[in-house]
């Protein structure tokens, strides 16, 4: 039977470091209640004694998440030990998570010691943090360059001292996996006590290896991992909660399991992006927009015949309703039959083929092709186009000492209807007056700005994606006006379930 693979969270910790993703006490509790949702068995909250903030977020988290342990970080030093410990008074499930550095690097430049002296310090922040929790963690600081017989002897000493689990970071991400391996195995093999604690890993992506290392060291006999949702984190991030946990669920040769609720992923993605504002770019593996879309018209046809000829993993279960084929002048037939075939509009073999060489003619001049393109290599009226919804006016009222509002004319079925509404911001008030025009319940679940240059002038793209009855629609739109692109965005992602 696999053993079991605990899941740490720590994107409310080093996921939050990032500059400009900083989260107040809402955020963090939003967060967390999400992670425990998902049956995150650790979550680490902050560092308690950096910021009244962090203080204050771990105090309000320990009293509303109760399933899953709630953790703090210190250093290796009593006033921070005390500090946590206060802040986990009403945690059913305290942890606190506490340690030195103990590389030759960060013994000599940044503490000016020895490795005796580290080793005491060790052992002394284990044994006081034991007096307040009996899960404490300890964290051997850049271990990843760290000499083996010098870890194996702190991680011993630390155990010894009380350390519940024992966590082994490649904090500057420089190792390669069969390095990093091969460290955890040599604490397996060279820790006397090691089956008293569990080994934990937390690797950062500097070199672009974090998941590799992780994965590595799971397979050499981790059985703790140290993760944030989408790979937040210092500098390069963390490693990705969603890679571990997908790989361990589609490789049977790892000999792990996670209770993680894996359908969430995409729903926590999003939130994470959203609250950090932090985009999640296109080809990020499991939640990124393109990870299950193919353009490439082999792949299509593959995917149409049989997804699992270039899919390993079944978009529903990490929470995507579907792949999505991308309409390109890479794409083939069968492609273009399937969106044909979704607009209900049947062709035979010749007329396909036909419609075929004019809609690569036109998709070598337009990047992207749509719905209303579609209709018009098909030879469908322009009266039936002209049902789908558009945009005629908008007109916006903002400022700093004003209410944002929003006007928005829309054409309908061929009848014009307007709105007027309120908002948290021009873009917001004018999706408020788009949506009590059609009636229907549309969640947004990613609204994607991007600049094409760099002018003031600049042409804004808008990437928008909604959710409806529980189908996903796309809309795009550019334009140097940046709101009247993203409301363009929003009205023909809606047009489409129309």
């Amino acid at each position: 039977m696999n053993d079991k693979l605990y899941v740490f969270d720590t994107t409310l910790r080093d996921g939050e470091q990032v500059p400009g993703c900083q989260l107040n006490t809402i955020e963090k509790i939003e967060l967390a209640k999400m992670l425990e949702s998902m049956k995150v068995d650790i979550i680490e909250c902050g560092f308690p004694v950096s910021s009244p903030g962090d203080f204050k977020s771990i105090v309000e988290i320990s009293k509303i998440v109760t399933e899953s342990t709630i953790c703090a970080l210190t250093r290796a030093v009593e006033k921070d030990i005390d500090v946590a410990a206060d802040a986990l008074h009403f945690a059913r499930r305290p942890r606190i998570h506490t340690g030195i550095g103990t590389s030759d690097y960060h013994i000599k430049y940044k503490f000016n010691s020895n490795r005796e002296d580290i080793l005491e310090r060790a052992v002394a922040a284990v044994k006081y943090a034991k007096k307040y929790v009996e899960d404490v963690e300890f964290y051997a600081e850049d271990a990843g360059r760290t000499e083996n017989e010098y870890l194996a002897r702190v991680i011993e000493a630390v155990i010894r001292a009380g350390a519940t689990v024992v966590n082994i970071p490649d904090t500057t991400g420089y190792c390669l996996p069969g390095e990093y391996g091969a460290k955890i195995r040599y604490l397996v093999e060279n820790v006397p006590n090691i089956d008293k604690a569990i080994i934990s890993t937390h690797c950062h992506n500097d070199l672009g290896m974090a998941t590799a290392n992780t994965l590595s060291g799971v397979l050499n006999g981790a059985r703790q991992v140290e993760v944030t949702i989408n790979g937040v984190g210092e500098r390069a991030g963390n490693t990705a909660m969603e890679e571990v946990v997908m790989a361990v669920k589609c490789r049977k040769d790892i000999p792990v399991y996670t209770d993680i609720v894996t359908k969430m992923f995409n729903k926590a993605s999003h939130s994470v992006s959203t609250l950090m504002r932090m985009p999640v770019q296109p080809n990020k593996a499991i939640v990124g927009r393109n990870a299950f879309a193919h353009s490439s018209g082999i792949h299509q046809d593959g995917v149409l015949k049989n997804r699992e000829s270039y899919e390993i993993i079944d978009p529903m279960d990490v929470g995507v309703n579907d792949s999505t084929i991308e309409l390109t002048a890479r794409s083939g037939r069968a492609a273009l039959k399937h969106h044909f075939q979704r607009l209900g509009i049947e062709m035979g073999k010749e007329e396909l083929d036909a419609c075929y060489q004019k809609f690569l003619q036109l998709a070598d001049v337009k990047k992207e092709i749509n719905d209303s393109d579609l209709f018009m290599l098909a030879g469908v009226t322009q009266d039936k186009i002209a049902q789908k919804m558009r945009l005629k006016y908008l007109q916006v009222v903002c400022g700093k000492n004003s209410i944002p509002m929003a006007t928005v004319k829309l054409v309908i079925d061929g009848e014009e209807c307007t709105a007027t509404s309120s908002g948290n911001g021009p873009v917001d008030a004018a999706f408020q007056a788009v949506r009590s025009l059609v009636h229907r319940k549309i969640a947004l679940e990613e609204f994607f700005v991007q600049a094409i240059t760099r002018g003031t002038d600049d042409v804004g793209k808008v990437h928008i994606q909604i959710e409806n009855k529980g189908n996903i629609y796309y809309g795009f739109s550019a334009n140097t006006d940046i709101v009247t692109a993203s409301v363009e965005a929003y009205v023909n992602a809606i047009s489409k379930i129309i």
